[in-house]
């Protein structure tokens, strides 16, 4: 039995709960802060736009890619919104299980425990899985928080859902 809870450590059961946060059976949490519109239903092929924000919410919530920094001159930053395809494996497998129930211009923050459903410990410029933070500095406050067993590497997660692009079945994709 020790052997199994050492195994289990950093599973989602150990993970603090927040009231307000709705439990999802793979482990994540999530709220929405504004539900979207539309009719539009997420399926695997589709391409999702969207834009975000990370936190280390187990250790200090340090911001590992932040909005609405200092603005002017030097501080501004171009609006440039993130696309993935669902079913691609290119973003954590929490953000993606969480684009799937979302609509066009909802908001909703997600927690993703450390696992499965966060980023790969194999993967530290996180080149094969993002979203990748946008700067040095946001990378370093990541990899410090996943390489470090003696924190709880839980991240909040803040997306929101610009548009889904439609596959049209060819490789190409309908804009929504």
């Amino acid at each position: 039995a020790a052997e199994e809870d050492k195994d289990n450590k950093y599973a989602p059961k150990f993970v603090q709960t927040y009231e307000d946060f709705i439990a999802a059976p793979d482990g994540c949490q999530y709220k929405d802060v504004k539900i979207g519109t539309g009719d539009v239903s997420i399926e695997e092929g589709d391409r999702v736009v969207y834009d975000w924000s990370g936190y280390t919410i187990g250790y200090f919530g340090r911001p590992f890619e932040a909005k609405g920094g200092p603005q002017g001159g030097a501080f501004d930053k171009d609006l440039d919104y993130r696309r993935t395809v669902i079913g691609s494996h290119t973003v954590v497998p929490g953000l993606e299980k969480a684009f799937l129930s979302m609509k066009p211009g909802g908001v909703r923050q997600v927690i993703v425990p450390y696992g499965p459903l966060s980023y790969p410990p194999n993967d530290l410029e996180h080149t094969n899985i993002g979203p990748k933070p946008s700067t040095f500095s946001g990378q370093r406050a990541l990899n410090f928080v996943l390489e470090n067993p003696r924190v709880d590497r839980t991240l909040l997660f803040n997306i929101k859902l610009i548009r889904v692009d439609k596959s049209n079945g060819n490789g190409g994709f309908i804009r929504g």
